[in-house]
């Protein structure tokens, strides 16, 4: 089972840090516009050293021009702490890349 404090929708949505960030079905979810197929490799590629750095791993979706991530604790079946800290620093990275959040591109997949 996680260590990470298990939270609802309206907890992770109240977080600190997670605007780019919307509860969608149970998962976390945000797009990023990358501008390049190529700079979406970039932002993936950064994503995926964050995500073994955490040992917490969303699933991405790479398209042109977007980037698409969802995060859940799945030991926790549901949100934790964990995915609030890993959706600041995935932003963070997009942001350093200079990849906008895109909260209407938001959907389910």
């Amino acid at each position: 089972m996680s260590d990470h404090q298990p939270l609802d929708a309206d907890q992770f949505a109240a977080a600190e840090g997670v605007a780019d960030w919307r509860v969608v079905d149970g998962f976390a979810r945000a797009v990023f516009s990358t501008g390049s197929f190529a700079a979406g490799v970039r932002l993936v590629q950064a994503i995926g050293a964050a995500a073994d750095a955490a040992n917490h791993h969303p699933d991405v979706l790479l398209t042109y021009p977007r980037v698409a991530v969802r995060l859940v604790t799945h030991d926790a079946d549901g949100l934790t702490t964990a995915d609030v800290a890993l959706a600041r620093e995935i932003s963070a990275l997009a942001a350093a890349q200079g990849a906008a959040a895109d909260t209407g591109a938001i959907t389910s997949w």
